[in-house]
This record gives structure tokens, C-alpha cells and sequence, in this order.
């Protein structure tokens, strides 16, 4: 009996290997390379598949993911002989797993090589201040340059992106101190452009303040001009009016003697005025003949009206 149940053991475990060997699950975005015999066989892809037990087995396995490769840090020589040590990081694919599988031993070595070397070819070609702006145009170079060796591989190189750019310490300093001085010399030139715009629109406004208060002075005087010029016209009529009611009266009986009567007056107050404010003066020998006087002034009176008649 015992011996019985040992060899149904030992067929059970048989089964469960043939089984295992023979069912295989592929995960998906992955392909299994099938060798027969040690021969390519077949490619399966994502799902559940059966191979023949003992004389098929999977010889590689592939993922069609993309695949980020992290570029160690090199030492690379600018064309100004600067060293400046370089990392990155590749991203890639495999487009055809036959060819990943049979086309190169490991093509992930070989193409963190050739990113490295693209890597050393460009900067030799450029100086150290143009390799940190033209980080855009080495990783399309390396890129183009690593797709194109690796295509027998059947591997679609997508991008690469520099990391970081480390130059010697010295040279940092120095660069340092450089960026410094530009950013001094920027703020120098908006402090400078700021004083100008400043002096200009102070200008500008001491202009505008001038314009304006000249404008407003011209306007004052004119308008002093215009009140002066109707004062003036106001004291005019106002004479011209004075003079009219003084003909008039004198035209009227008495009005003749009463002129004279004021104009003697006046005479004798002027006299009087300048007794007062001087030491000596001069007067007529006949002052005490009013009458004469008053004769002469009714003749040049008469003398003046007869003129502005014929007039």
C-alpha cells in the first residue's frame, strides 16, 4: 500500500511541475521571449498561454514601459578647457523585445555609454558660460545621437535631461562674484534710469506749472487792463458828463459871473497855499483890484467859449 501511495506522490509532484512549466501568465505591458531548444520561438504577450513542457522555456523578459536610466555623474572638458562634472537621467523604451533580447547583451550599459560620451562630444564643443543655457540643445544632440545607435536594438530613446552642472569650486566663485557684479550693475542702471525719468517729470511739471502760471498772470493783467480801461471810461463820462452840466449852468443868467466869482476863489486859495510853503513868492501888483481880476478872467472865459463855438 505504502509503495503504492508514494509513486501517486511522486506523479502529483510530476504533474505540478509539467503544469507550472507549461502554463505562463504574462503581466500586462510585458512580452515573454519564447526559445525552443535553445532557438527563438515565439513572442507572447499580455494574458495566459500555454508552451510545451521541457523543450520550451522563457528566455527573457521585457518590459514595453518606459524606463528611466540615471546618467552617473562624469567629468566633461569645455571647449575653454574647464572641467565640470555632469549627471543626467535617460528615458527610453523597447519597441521591438527580439531585438532588445538578441541585438545586445545588455543595451542598458550600452546606452548609459553612449550618453555619456555624447555627453563629453558636446561640451567639448562649447564654452563653460554657454552650458548652462544651452541645457535644451545638449539634451536633443544626445538624445538624437543614442536613438540612432541604439535603433538596431530595438530601443526608442524619448528624452534626456541634464541634471546637474558642477564646476570647480574656483570657478564657481569667480562666477559667483560675476553675477554679482551684474546684478550691482543692473540695479545701478534702474537706479539711474529711475533718476532720470524722475528729473524729467519733475521738469515736465515745473514746465506745466510755469505754462500755467503765466497763462494765469496773463489772464490777470488783462483783466486789471480791462477794470482800468472801464474805470478810465467811467471817469471819462463822468467828466464828460461834469462838463456838460457846467456849460449848461453857465449858459444860464448869473452863470457867467458866478465861474468867475469861483475861478477868483480858487486863485486867491492857490496864493494862499503858497504863502503857507514858501519863504517868498510872487504876485500881481494890482491883487487888490478884483475887478480887473475877475474882467480878465470873464475875457479869457469868453475868449475859450467863442473858440469852442467856432470849433
Amino acid at each position: 500500500m505504502l509503495p503504492i501511495i508514494i509513486s501517486a506522490a511522486i506523479l502529483a509532484v510530476l504533474i505540478i511541475i509539467i503544469l507550472i512549466s507549461i502554463i505562463k501568465i504574462v503581466p500586462q505591458r510585458t512580452v515573454f521571449i519564447i526559445e525552443r531548444l535553445g532557438k527563438y520561438q515565439t513572442t507572447i504577450e499580455a494574458g495566459f498561454h500555454l508552451i510545451a513542457p521541457f523543450i520550451d522555456k522563457v528566455a527573457y523578459k521585457q518590459s514595453l514601459k518606459e524606463i528611466a536610466l540615471d546618467v552617473q555623474p562624469q567629468r566633461c572638458i569645455t571647449r575653454d578647457n574647464i572641467s565640470v562634472e555632469i549627471d543626467g537621467i535617460l528615458y527610453f523604451r523597447i519597441v521591438d523585445p527580439v531585438k532588445a533580447s538578441y541585438g545586445i547583451a545588455d543595451f542598458q550599459f550600452a546606452i548609459i555609454q553612449l550618453s555619456q560620451t555624447t555627453m563629453r562630444s558636446e561640451i567639448g564643443k562649447i564654452d563653460l558660460d554657454v552650458t548652462f543655457e544651452s541645457r535644451d540643445n545638449i539634451n536633443t544632440k544626445i538624445v538624437n545621437a543614442v536613438d540612432e545607435a541604439s535603433e538596431p536594438w530595438g530601443i526608442k530613446v524619448t528624452r534626456y535631461e541634464i541634471k546637474n552642472i558642477q564646476p570647480p569650486e574656483t570657478i564657481r566663485t569667480a562666477m559667483e562674484k560675476q553675477m554679482r557684479a551684474e546684478r550691482e550693475k543692473r540695479e545701478q542702471i534702474a537706479l539711474s534710469e529711475g533718476e532720470k525719468i524722475a528729473k524729467i517729470n519733475r521738469a515736465e511739471g515745473d514746465k506745466q506749472e510755469a505754462i500755467k502760471r503765466s497763462e494765469g498772470e496773463k489772464i490777470k493783467r488783462e483783466n486789471e487792463a480791462r477794470g482800468q480801461a472801464a474805470a478810465i471810461l467811467e471817469v471819462a463820462k463822468a467828466t464828460a458828463l461834469g462838463l456838460k452840466e457846467i456849460a449848461a449852468a453857465i449858459r444860464e443868467d448869473g452863470g457867467k459871473d458866478a465861474v468867475s466869482m469861483q475861478i477868483a476863489t480858487n486863485w486867491i486859495s492857490s496864493f494862499e497855499k503858497l504863502a503857507k510853503t514858501n519863504n517868498s513868492m510872487i504876485i500881481p501888483a494890482n491883487v487888490s483890484d478884483m475887478a480887473s481880476i475877475t474882467s480878465i478872467l470873464n475875457n479869457a472865459f469868453n475868449f475859450s467859449k467863442d473858440k469852442s463855438v467856432t470849433e
